[in-house]
C-alpha cells in the first residue's frame, strides 16, 4: 500500500539523499493557490541543497511517497477534502480507500518504513496548554521512528516546557542546530535550554547514524530556529496566542480541529505575519534537512 514515486525509489536504491515532507501544511495550512506555492517552495528548497523531495500523502487509499506536480496540484486544490491523518489513522484510510493529508506522526512513520531518514516540517505537536493529558501522538512516534525531524521546535501555541520534558521522558534525542535553546516556532528563543548543540551537520549525521545503526534507538528532533528576518518576537505573538486559545475554549474547539482553528485566528490577528513566518521557517527547515540528508548519504558504509 506504499507507492514510491519513481524519482524517490531510484534515489533510495542509489543512496541519493531524500527528504520527506508532510502534506498537512499543503491541504490544511493555507488556502488555494498559496498552498501550492508553498508545496513547490519546500520541494525547491530541498532540491537546491542536493536532495530529492518526497511529499507524502494518502491518495485513494494508497500511501504516496513523493508526488509529481499533478499530485501536488490535486492536494492543494482539494485541500480540506483530504482528511487530516496521524499515524494512528492510516489503517482506516488505507482500508477505506480514502484521501488523507499526513501530519508529523504519520509522515515520520511512513518515512521510516520507506527508508527515508530525514523529514522536514514547520513545528511538531506536543503537550497542549492547560491540559497536560492532551499530548500529540507526534511525540510517541518520534520516540520510536529512526528519523531526524528538522523543525523550528514545537508549535508556539503548546506548553513548551512540558513538551520538552515529555520528549526527554520518551527518549527522543533533542539537538539544537545553531541554537542553545528550544525554538518557539515564530520566535527564535524560548528560554528553555537544550542539552546538546551541534552546528556541524556532518557531526550531526554521525550522531544520527550511531543512534540508529549501532544503538537501535529512535528519533532525533533537530531544532532549527526561524530565520531572524522572519521572526515574530515572543512579546508580540504571546498575547495573540492567548487570545486565540481563549476563543477556542469559548467555542469548545478541541481535538484535530484545534490547531487549524488557532492558526487561522493567529493569522487573522497578525494580518498574515504569522503565515509569512510559517512559510519562512518551513523553507529554512527544508534546506537544513536537505543538507543533513546529504551529510548522511556521505557517511562511509561497512
Amino acid at each position: 500500500m506504499i507507492r514510491l514515486a519513481p524519482e524517490v525509489g531510484d534515489a533510495l536504491h542509489a543512496g541519493v539523499p531524500v527528504v520527506a515532507l508532510e502534506s498537512t501544511i499543503v491541504a490544511h495550512g493555507l488556502p488555494w493557490p498559496d498552498n501550492l506555492d508553498v508545496a513547490r517552495e519546500l520541494e525547491a528548497a530541498v532540491r537546491a541543497h542536493g536532495a530529492v523531495p518526497a511529499t507524502i500523502a494518502v491518495v485513494r487509499g494508497e500511501i504516496r511517497v513523493g508526488l509529481d506536480d499533478a499530485g501536488l496540484d490535486e492536494l492543494a486544490r482539494r485541500g480540506a477534502e483530504f482528511r487530516k491523518a496521524g499515524a494512528a489513522d492510516l489503517a482506516v484510510h488505507l482500508a477505506r480507500s480514502t484521501d488523507a493529508a499526513t501530519t508529523v506522526s504519520a509522515t515520520a512513520a511512513i518515512a521510516a518504513r520507506a527508508g527515508i531518514r530525514v523529514f522536514a516540517t514547520g513545528g511538531i505537536g506536543g503537550v497542549h496548554r492547560g491540559d497536560a493529558a492532551d499530548v500529540s501522538h507526534d511525540l510517541a512516534v518520534l520516540a520510536r521512528a529512526p528519523v531526524a525531524v528538522v523543525s523550528a521546535g514545537a508549535k508556539a501555541l503548546l506548553d513548551l516546557p512540558r513538551t520538552l520534558e515529555t520528549l526527554e521522558t520518551l527518549g527522543v534525542l533533542v539537538v539544537g542546530h545553531e541554537t542553545d535553546e528550544l525554538p518557539a516556532f515564530y520566535s527564535r528563543r524560548s528560554g528553555l535550554a537544550l542539552d546538546h548543540r551541534i552546528d556541524d551537520l556532518a557531526v550531526l549525521a554521525r550522531v544520527c547514524d550511531v543512534r540508529w545503526r549501532e544503538l537501535g534507538q529512535g528519533g532525533v528532533l533537530v531544532c532549527n530556529p526561524i530565520p531572524a528576518a522572519a521572526e515574530i518576537p515572543a512579546e508580540t505573538i504571546e498575547p495573540v496566542i492567548a487570545a486565540a486559545l481563549a476563543d477556542a475554549a469559548l467555542r469548545a474547539v478541541t481535538g484535530k480541529a484545534l490547531t487549524p482553528f488557532l492558526l487561522a485566528r493567529i493569522a487573522e490577528a497578525t494580518a498574515g505575519a504569522s503565515v509569512r513566518a510559517n512559510r519562512a521557517l518551513a523553507a529554512h527547515d527544508a534546506a537544513v534537512a536537505a543538507r543533513l540528508a546529504v551529510a548522511l548519504a556521505a557517511l562511509p558504509r561497512a
